[in-house]
C-alpha cells in the first residue's frame, strides 16, 4: 500500500461539495507522484474512508469546510485538531465523517501518523447542481497550491507534467498557482489579556493563512504567509474586527519574506517576548473586565465544574490591571503565578481553540482561589468561620439579617450591607463615619436596575458595559425599595451591576440590592490587601469575605453619568486604569504629572500616549499620600519608564506639588509648575486631539493663578504652551476660610451684603431663621475686614449661596451637597435670571447679583426651590453663552472646550451644549473626568509644550 494518500472528498453533483474530487483530478493531470503515493477520488465514503486512512504514514485530504468565512477561503487544519474536544469548525456533511474516521483508527489503532485537511468554504450549501461556484472556483489555485505545500512538508516530490495529460480540466485558465507571501503586522493598544492571539490565531484559520502572534512589552505581532488574496482578507478582518474588550490604536503593516518552517496553512501563537532592557513598554495591560455570560453560564449549570465557583473567569473577562505585577501580561507576571493549574485548566490553557486560552487567571476549584469567612473582631484569620460554599452562604444569611460584611473583591474591598434596611444603612453610615454622602448599590440585573430608576439607552449602556461603572441616576420616585439613608436628599442614585462572579453569588444568595461601598474610613484609601482590612475594618464591619487572590494595585469603583446624552466619567478608576489616552503630537520626553490636591489621579505620558493611573483620592493623610506614591512607583515599573521632567500644580501647599517638587530635585530632572484651570482646559483639549487655540471654560473650584489670587470659575483662551485669562465671576468672601464651605449660609450672606448692598432682608428668607444673629454680626466683621475671609471666583460658591436660600439649607454635610440637591430640585422650563458682564474690567467679570436679588424676589413670592434653580442654571447656560460670544468677537469663532467640576451637572453642560453647539463646535469630557480627577492629563500637555520651549 502506497505509503501517503491523498484523498479528495465530495458528491460532484452537489454544487460547490464537488471540489475536493475536483483537485485531485487537477493534480493527476498536472503532476507525477513517486509509486509511494496515490491520488483517491473518494466521493462520499462514509464507513469506508477509515479503510482508506488505515495504514498509512500520512494523508492529505481535499474538502468543503463549513465556517464563518468569505466563500473561497482556503484553511488547513492539522490530526489534532481533527481531533480536538471543541472542533474549531465543522467538516462537510459526509456521515460518517474525516473526524470519526479519525477517532475509530485511533481506538482501534492504524491511524496515520500524520493527518491534514485542506479546506475550501463553500458559497452554496451543497445543493443538488453540478458545477462549482465562481467563489470556490477562483479558489481553487489556491487550494491546489496549499495542498502541495502540505506534500512537500511530508517529503513528497511532485514533478509538473507539460503539457498536462488532461487539458479538458480546465488547467490552462487556472494558470500557475499563487505563490505565498508573508505580512508582518505590529498591533498597539489594548490587545493583552483580552483574548487577543486567540482571535487571531481563529482569523488566521478562518481565511486560510499561516504563522505566528506572539505578546511583547509594545503590543502584538503578527507573521502572516500565505496566498496574496488570502493575505488581504486577513488583513482587513484585522483593522475592523477586535475581541469585544480589545482596542486597538494602530496597526502597522509591512512585507516579510517567507521563510523555510513559515508554512501557509500552519498557524502559532508562540511565548511572549521578555522586554529588552531598555525598550520603550506601552501600557498593553487591559482594565479589569466584567464577568461574561458564558461565564455566568457556567456559575449557574449544576453539571459544570465550575458551578458556583466565586473565581470563574477566561478570556473575555476577570481581573487583569488589578492582578499584573509586570508586563508582558502572561501568568507569572500576575499574583495568580502561586496557582499552579490542574491537568483540566492546564488543557484550558494551552488549547487555541478554547476560550481559557492563554486566561491568565484561569482557575477552578480544585487548583485556584478559595474563599474565607473570618468573624471580624476577635476573629483570627487562620480559624475562619467558614470556607468556600459555606462562607459564600454564610455572608449571604449574615446581610440578609442586617449585618456588614467586608468583602474582597477585584480593586479592593466594599462595605455591603442591606440597601432595603434603614437601619443596617444607618449603622454603616456612623461605622464608616460618612454622616450623609450617597452610598452605592449594587443590582443584580439591568432589570431591578429599571424598576429602581428611569433609564435612557445611554444610561443602560454604561450599567452593562465590560467596565461596569458606578452609574448616578434618576430613582423611581414612587418605588419604595432603597432605604432612604441610602442617597438622602437627592433624587439620584448610584446604580451598577456586578461586575465578578463572587458578585454575582452573594446578590443570589441576599436576594436583595446591596449596598456596596468603599472600604475605609472617611478620607483613607480603599483597603486591598487581607491583612489589612483585618487591621482597618474590624471597627466597621461585623464579618469579612476574603480570598487569597492577592491584589496587587487598588482600584476603586469607577463612577459614571451621561451629560449632554454621552457617557461622561467622573471618577476613573476600575474598568477603565490603566487604559491609555493617545494625543495627537508625541511627548518630546517622558513624563510625570502629579495630579490635583483632590480626588487625585496622576498621569505617565510618553510617545503617544498618557496613561492614567487609578483614582487615589484625596490627598488629605499620610495613608492616601503613600497610595499616591505606591501606585506612581508601581506603574512606572510596568511601563519600564523613568520621567525626564514632573508636572504639578502652582499651588505650593498640595502634597502633591511637594511630592513632585522633592522628587524632581532628588532626580535631577526639571519640576514644571502649571496652573490649575489651565490644566483643566488643556485636558479636555488633549481628550480630543485639539491643537489649539481653544476658549476654554474652566467652570472649577478654587485654584491659585499666576498672580497668587485664588481663581475659581475663568474663561480661558488656551494653547497648551499658553493662555490668555478672558473672563471670571465676581467674588464671594469665604468667611472663616474653609468652615465657610460646610457653614453656606455664611457665603449666601456676604453674596446677599453684596447684592442688597449690605441691607438684605434675612428675616424674610428662611435659610437664616436658625442662624443666630451673634454669628451673622462676627462673619460680615470678617467679611468687612478681610479677616479669615479669602475671596473666592468659583461659580462652585454662587450654587452654595443660591442652594441655601431656595432649599432653606444653611449646612451642607459635605462638599458639594446644596449644589448636588439644587441640580436635583430643577424641574421644566423657566426664564433665566437677569445678570450682567462688565467687559471694562481685565478679565471681564460675571456679576450675578442681579440674579441673586431676582431669586430673593422669587423665594419671596412664594415660588419654590425648583424655580429658582430652574432660572438659575438657564442664568449660568445664558453666562457661558454671552462670554463665549464675547470672545468670539474679538478673537475669532474657536472650538469651546468645557472642562472643570461644574461640568459635571448634566443640566448645566446640557444646557450649554443646547444653546451655542449650532454655532460653535463645544467638547465635553467623556473618558477623562472634568473635575481634578481628570487634570493630570492637562499638566502632562502644558508641561510638555513648555519644555520643548525651554
Amino acid at each position: 500500500m502506497p505509503r501517503v494518500a491523498i484523498v479528495g472528498i465530495g458528491n460532484v453533483l452537489m454544487g460547490d461539495d464537488a471540489l475536493g474530487p475536483h483537485v485531485v483530478k487537477l493534480l493527476d493531470a498536472g503532476y507525477a507522484f513517486s509509486d509511494d503515493v496515490e491520488l483517491v477520488e473518494a466521493g462520499t465514503p462514509g464507513v469506508d474512508l477509515a479503510h482508506l486512512l488505515d495504514g498509512r504514514d500520512a494523508v492529505v485530504v481535499v474538502d468543503t469546510v463549513q465556517l464563518r468565512a468569505e466563500p473561497g477561503t482556503v484553511r488547513v487544519l492539522d490530526k489534532a485538531q481533527l481531533l480536538a474536544k471543541n472542533p474549531i469548525l465543522p467538516m462537510s456533511p459526509h456521515e460518517p465523517g474525516l473526524r470519526e474516521a479519525l477517532f475509530l483508527l485511533e481506538f482501534r489503532g492504524g491511524a496515520p501518523a500524520d493527518v491534514r485537511l485542506v479546506g475550501v468554504v463553500p458559497a452554496d450549501s451543497h445543493t443538488l447542481e453540478v458545477g462549482l461556484s465562481p467563489a470556490v472556483r477562483a479558489a481553487i489555485p489556491a487550494a491546489l497550491a496549499e495542498t502541495l505545500r502540505q506534500l512537500a512538508a511530508l517529503g513528497v516530490t511532485a514533478t509538473r507534467r507539460d503539457p498536462p495529460c488532461a487539458p479538458d480540466l480546465w488547467w490552462e485558465r487556472l494558470g500557475e498557482p499563487p505563490q505565498p507571501e508573508g505580512r508582518r503586522f505590529e498591533l498597539r493598544g489594548v490587545v493583552q489579556g483580552v483574548g487577543f492571539r486567540p482571535f487571531v490565531y481563529r482569523l488566521a484559520s478562518e481565511c486560510g493563512v499561516g504563522g505566528r502572534v506572539w505578546n511583547h512589552a509594545r503590543g502584538v505581532t503578527v507573521e502572516a504567509f500565505g496566498a496574496p488574496a488570502a493575505l488581504d482578507a486577513f488583513a482587513a478582518r484585522l483593522r475592523t474586527e477586535r475581541p469585544p474588550s480589545a482596542r486597538v490604536d494602530a496597526v502597522e503593516e509591512q512585507s516579510i519574506p517567507v521563510a523555510a518552517g513559515d508554512e501557509p496553512g500552519r498557524f502559532r501563537i508562540v511565548e511572549s517576548e521578555p522586554a529588552a532592557a531598555g525598550a520603550e513598554r506601552r501600557a498593553s495591560i487591559p482594565a479589569d473586565l466584567a464577568t461574561c455570560d458564558d461565564c455566568l453560564r457556567e456559575l449557574a449549570d449544576p453539571m459544570d465544574r465550575r458551578y458556583r465557583y466565586p473565581f470563574t473567569n477566561c478570556t473575555n473577562c476577570g481581573p487583569r490591571f488589578t492582578i499584573a505585577t509586570a508586563i508582558p501580561y502572561d501568568r507569572p507576571n500576575t499574583t495568580m503565578a502561586p496557582f499552579t493549574l490542574c491537568g483540566r485548566c492546564q488543557r484550558e490553557y494551552e488549547d487555541p481553540a478554547d476560550r481559557r486560552f492563554h486566561a491568565e487567571p484561569n482557575a477552578c476549584p480544585r487548583c485556584g482561589p478559595r474563599l474565607r469567612l473570618i468573624a471580624a473582631r476577635d476573629g483570627n484569620p487562620a480559624r475562619p468561620l467558614a470556607a468556600d460554599d459555606m462562607a459564600l452562604v454564610a455572608a449571604g444569611r449574615a446581610l440578609a439579617d442586617g449585618q456588614i460584611v467586608a468583602v474582597k473583591g477585584i480593586g479592593g474591598f466594599h462595605l455591603a450591607c442591606d440597601a432595603t434596611s434603614g437601619a443596617a444603612v444607618a449603622r454603616l453610615r456612623e461605622r464608616k463615619r460618612r454622616d450623609a454622602k450617597p452610598l452605592a448599590v449594587m443590582v443584580k440585573d439591568l432589570a431591578t436596575a429599571e424598576a429602581l430608576a428611569e433609564l435612557d439607552d445611554e444610561e443602560r449602556a454604561l450599567l452593562t458595559s465590560p467596565e461596569r461603572p458606578i452609574v448616578l441616576v434618576r430613582r423611581r420616585g414612587d418605588d419604595p425599595t432603597i432605604a432612604p439613608e441610602v442617597a438622602p436628599d437627592t433624587p439620584l442614585l448610584g446604580l451598577f451591576l456586578p461586575y465578578s462572579p463572587l458578585h454575582h453569588l452573594l446578590l443570589a444568595e441576599t436576594s436583595r440590592p446591596l449596598v456596596m461601598t468603599s472600604a475605609n474610613l472617611a478620607e483613607e484609601p480603599i483597603a486591598y490587601r487581607n491583612d489589612e482590612a483585618f487591621a482597618r475594618l474590624s471597627g466597621i464591619a461585623d464579618l469579612l469575605l476574603v480570598h487569597d487572590r492577592e491584589i496587587e494595585t487598588r482600584a476603586d469603583d469607577s463612577v459614571a453619568r451621561v451629560v449632554a446624552g454621552r457617557p461622561l466619567l467622573m471618577r476613573r478608576s476600575r474598568g477603565f486604569a490603566p487604559r491609555a489616552v493617545p494625543v495627537s503630537q508625541p511627548f518630546a520626553r517622558p513624563l510625570l504629572a502629579a495630579g490635583a490636591h483632590l480626588k487625585n489621579t496622576f498621569c505617565l505620558a510618553r510617545g503617544d500616549a498618557a496613561v492614567l493611573g487609578p483614582h487615589v483620592g484625596d490627598l488629605e493623610n499620610l495613608e492616601t499620600l503613600e497610595s499616591f506614591e505606591s501606585s506612581i512607583s508601581r506603574l512606572e515599573r510596568f511601563l519600564e519608564l523613568r520621567p525626564e521632567a514632573i508636572a504639578h500644580d502652582l499651588h505650593p501647599e498640595f502634597l502633591s506639588t511637594r511630592y513632585a517638587r522633592e522628587r524632581a530635585a532628588r532626580d535631577g530632572i526639571p519640576s514644571v509648575p502649571v496652573q490649575h484651570h489651565h490644566a483643566h482646559v488643556a485636558a479636555c483639549m488633549g481628550e480630543h486631539g485639539l491643537e489649539g487655540p481653544v476658549l476654554g471654560l474652566a467652570w472649577d473650584g478654587v485654584g491659585l493663578g499666576e498672580d497668587g489670587a485664588a481663581w475659581g470659575s475663568e474663561l480661558l483662551l488656551a494653547t497648551y504652551g499658553g493662555y490668555e485669562r478672558l473672563a471670571t465671576f465676581r467674588p464671594i468672601a469665604l468667611a472663616g476660610g474653609d468652615r465657610a464651605v460646610k457653614e453656606t449660609w455664611r457665603i449666601a450672606l456676604a453674596a446677599l451684603d453684596d447684592a442688597f448692598a449690605g441691607a438684605p432682608p434675612l428675616e424674610a428668607l428662611e435659610a437664616f431663621r436658625e442662624v443666630p444673629a451673634g454669628e451673622v454680626k462676627v462673619v460680615r466683621q470678617l467679611i468687612a475686614t478681610g479677616t479669615n475671609a479669602p475671596r473666592a471666583h468659583g461659580c462652585g460658591r454662587w450654587f452654595d449661596a443660591f442652594a441655601t436660600l431656595a432649599l432653606a439649607r444653611p449646612r451642607a454635610r459635605y462638599e458639594g451637597q446644596l449644589a448636588m440637591m439644587l441640580e436635583g430640585v430643577a424641574t421644566g422650563e423657566a426664564p433665566a435670571y437677569p445678570f450682567a458682564i462688565d467687559a471694562a474690567r481685565r478679565p471681564w467679570e460675571v456679576d450675578l447679583r442681579p440674579a441673586l436679588r431676582a431669586a430673593v424676589d422669587d423665594l419671596l413670592a412664594g415660588r419654590g426651590a425648583a424655580h429658582v434653580s430652574a432660572r438659575f442654571h438657564e442664568a449660568l447656560a445664558e453666562v457661558a453663552v454671552a462670554l463665549v460670544r464675547l470672545a468670539a468677537e474679538r478673537h475669532g469663532k474657536l472650538p469651546l472646550a468645557l472642562s472643570g467640576g461644574c461640568f459635571q451637572n448634566a443640566r448645566l453642560a446640557g444646557a450649554i451644549a443646547r444653546k451655542i453647539g449650532p454655532d460653535f463646535a463645544v467638547y465635553l469630557h467623556g473618558c477623562v473626568p472634568p473635575g481634578d480627577g481628570g487634570i493630570a492629563l492637562g499638566q502632562a500637555l502644558v508641561a510638555d509644550a513648555k519644555l520643548r520651549r525651554a
